[in-house]
């Protein structure tokens, strides 16, 4: 966990973007205070393909009715699952820094 705030932080100030320096304030809150969020949001919140980013877990209440691509710091069992069959890809932060290191078309979602 630690190696990827810290990752996050490198990036943000070697690019200068703040949306990497946001996700990685947002990741060293204590637990109880982090994002969680439900399909049935990510639903609501999102488009197809769109990238989206929870800094904290994600939850497979609800449903999900488009492809996307999420990077989240957790994910339930369920939401796993219901990704999976959705055909939605899955995606660590470190990798999602690598694929978009200007962080453009990135949402954070929470």
């Amino acid at each position: 966990m630690k190696a990827v705030i810290e990752e996050l932080k490198k990036v943000s100030i070697e690019k200068g973007i703040s949306l990497w320096r946001r996700i990685a304030s947002d990741l060293e809150m204590p637990s109880r205070n982090r994002r969680i969020v439900n399909l049935s949001k990510l639903n609501f919140c999102t488009k197809e393909n769109e990238v989206v980013v929870v800094p904290g877990k994600v939850l497979g209440a609800g449903s999900l009715d488009h492809k996307i691509t999420i990077s989240a710091f957790q994910f339930s069992d369920s939401a796993v699952e219901k990704l999976s069959k959705n055909g939605s890809r899955i995606i660590p932060l470190k990798q999602l820094i690598s694929e978009d290191p200007k962080g453009k078309r990135i949402r954070i979602i929470g």
